[in-house]
């Protein structure tokens, strides 16, 4: 099954209750199996040209360059898998781009934005974020975030300082520890995860999940996963129901079926085997 019959992809961005524009945006490309989701801060307009820069560059890019390439192939300068080196650096370049014209344009003084990024391939999808845009991953019944937010309350978190729950409540929710377009040079985190059918990410800005309690997305997306794009408005809609505070952001994508990337024969008799073996020991 090629890249683009085997996902199922639903997205929706909305202003929110209070903000009078929005600095989201959000780019999907079923056909290289690419979906990036981008949070903007700046100045007035200026959050939403960064995050529109941010996902054009990345977009883009990795679209172009996976026209005669595979995210499979090898990078000959450092050794890693095409998918997961094309979103390193043109996270980096999108950064470079922002961080010009915040320099040279003082409109744009101070603009930044996060960014999350999947580039679905080989039955994997490798996952590159900046900031507190979060992707979360729903199998079965279980809910998980697969992102760990740059920000200052998660490394309070991580120190023991505050509860999680005590979290929820803090004034400090929206200070960031790394953003694209604020420094010079940026690292994307960047992981690696195996997928199954039936699996269900969601790429979400933190005007979600700060407005939307975890427990409430997964029941949210387990009941209403036969229809993605009426679960995708009912996030928004949830998150502009609790005060729609900031802008609200999200893609959904619903694994449909395996996608291992072309190969010789022998490979792809081993790949089906791992993949039935690892459906299995998961469903039973």
């Amino acid at each position: 099954m090629n890249i683009q019959d085997a996902l199922e992809i639903a997205s929706q961005t909305d202003p929110g209750m209070v903000r009078s524009h929005n600095e989201d945006s959000v780019a999907c490309e079923p056909v290289c199996g690419l979906v990036v989701l981008a949070d903007g801060m700046g100045g007035y307009n200026a959050g939403e040209v960064a995050s529109g820069i941010a996902v054009s560059v990345v977009a883009t890019e990795i679209s172009y360059r996976l026209q005669g390439a595979s995210p499979t192939d090898r990078d000959e300068s450092s050794g890693d898998e095409l998918a997961v080196s094309l979103l390193r650096d043109y996270i980096q370049k999108a950064n470079a781009s922002i961080y010009h014209a915040s320099q040279s344009q003082p409109q744009y003084s101070g603009m930044g934005t996060t960014i999350v990024a999947g580039l679905f391939y080989d039955n994997r999808v490798a996952v590159a974020h900046v900031g507190d845009s979060r992707m979360y991953r729903l199998r079965g019944e279980t809910l998980e975030a697969i992102t760990r937010d740059h920000s200052l309350l998660q490394e309070q978190i991580d120190g023991g300082i505050i509860s999680a729950a005590d979290a929820r409540l803090s004034k400090n929710k929206n200070l960031v520890t790394r953003a694209v377009g604020i420094d010079p040079e940026v690292e994307a985190e960047i992981h690696v995860h195996d997928v199954l059918a039936g699996d269900i990410y969601l790429l979400c800005s933190d005007g979600l999940n700060d407005m939307v309690e975890d427990d409430d997305i997964q029941s949210t997306l387990y009941a209403m996963q036969g229809n993605l794009p009426l679960a995708a408005g009912q996030l928004v809609q949830m998150a502009n129901d609790n005060g729609g505070r900031d802008n609200i952001s999200v893609i959904l994508v619903k694994i449909k079926g395996r996608y291992a990337a072309s190969r010789g024969w022998l490979a792809k008799l081993r790949d089906w085997f791992a993949w039935v073996f690892r459906n299995t020991l998961f469903t039973y």
